[in-house]
């Protein structure tokens, strides 16, 4: 047991002194579960208090450079956990207003260190989950900067910013799943997918495009040795099969499509464009072909993220989302989540925010500031 340094009303009184940062500390395993132990033991709350309370000041001062009780040198078997999110449950256990309380908090916290649970679908430790602080798990994103670290790029119009595949591939893959992108542009959801350990594969129409996307590609750090395969050819025809036969896989386990939001921005003058389709309803049957075939590889049970947004056209609202939305619901899929995700700007709007805001009171019109990110199942 550690040795208690203060009488237990004080420790109690000034356990709130120290404020833990949230980084990631090594500790020794089985040494603090022993300790765990010992505080369940206590005779009275009381000195389960004081137990715990010797606990965290051990820890306040902890380096993983001194020799010490939860010293890494003192055993081989170590744990890695958020400093922060390990005072919470400290407190909780302090705070706690009987025994039996405390203990299922202490067993609890055992738990969280000695037992991996993860979902079927990702590698999320549900025992620890306090500590995914970056995930997301609200219906409103509001992330006012892109992500622009390492090969991240914003100069190719119309891509998308690199936090939605972060997210929908830390909460709907693991490690080694395959993820389909249909409309690859310059890469972002291939960088994400590097970046955390996912085989992905990427179509694209246009070959200039695709060559700037792989560039971008081998020039970020493959350190999960994962494979990812740029693939030049249209989405709606291409053969999928031949695809993932190359990689001797079947199916893929995660799908996601950032797809043209029809005409806003003219992407080719290839009439096989999305962004070139002679109307809203040429459009959504276009982007339907691309689901319906794309779809076919996608494992039964697992998730297909569309990223789109809606457009105006002659002084009207089109709900494009909405559209997609609604077709998709046809093809096998149950609705999940519909995450509405702000942007602050574009490239066409940029520095001229004040004339946009004069067109909107002109045009009895309200500035687009969002788009959505439709998150499907497949039934």
């Amino acid at each position: 047991m550690l040795t208690k340094t203060c009488a237990s009303k004080n420790m109690f009184m000034n356990n709130q002194k120290f404020q833990p940062q949230d980084k990631s500390i090594v500790i020794n395993k089985p040494k603090i579960i022993e300790i765990l132990d010992e505080i369940k033991a206590s005779e009275s709350i009381v000195d389960l208090r004081e137990s715990t309370n010797a606990l965290k000041e051990n820890l306040e001062s902890f380096k993983t450079d001194q020799v010490g009780v939860l010293n890494i040198s003192s055993n081989g078997d170590t744990i890695t956990i958020n400093q922060k999110n390990l005072f919470v449950q400290l407190d909780q256990i302090i705070e706690s207003g009987t025994i039996d309380r405390a203990i299922y908090y202490i067993e609890r916290l055992q738990k969280s260190l000695t037992t991996i649970k993860t979902g079927k679908n990702n590698d999320i430790n549900l025992n620890r989950w306090q500590e995914y602080e970056d995930i997301l798990t609200d219906s409103l994103w509001v992330i006012n900067r892109r992500d622009n670290s390492g090969v991240h790029t914003s100069g190719y119009w119309g891509n998308f910013i690199p936090q939605i595949p972060n997210q929908m591939l830390k909460r709907y893959t693991k490690k080694g799943d395959w993820v389909l992108d249909t409309f690859l542009g310059s890469g972002t959801t291939l960088i994400e997918c590097q970046r955390l350990g996912r085989n992905g594969i990427g179509i694209e129409l246009q070959n200039e495009v695709a060559k700037k996307a792989e560039s971008l590609i081998l020039s970020e750090p493959n350190k999960h040795g994962v494979i990812l395969d740029i693939v030049k050819g249209d989405s709606r025809t291409i053969d999928y099969y031949g695809i993932l036969e190359k990689h001797k896989i079947r199916k893929v386990q995660f799908l996601i499509m950032h797809p043209p939001y029809h005409d806003i921005i003219k992407f080719s003058t290839d009439p096989q464009d999305l962004s070139n389709a002679a109307s809203v309803d040429e459009f959504i049957k276009m982007l339907s072909e691309v689901v319906e075939k794309a779809s076919a590889f996608l494992e039964k049970g697992r998730y297909f993220a569309l990223v789109i947004g809606d457009k105006y056209s002659k002084g009207e609202w089109i709900p494009l989302g909405f559209l997609a939305m609604n077709e998709i619901l046809h093809k096998g899929f149950s609705l999940k989540s519909i995450i509405v995700k702000n942007f602050e700007e574009t490239f066409g709007k940029r520095n001229q925010k004040e004339l946009w805001r004069y067109r909107a009171l002109v045009g009895g019109f309200y500035i687009f500031k969002h788009e959505y990110i439709f998150l499907f199942k497949k039934k």
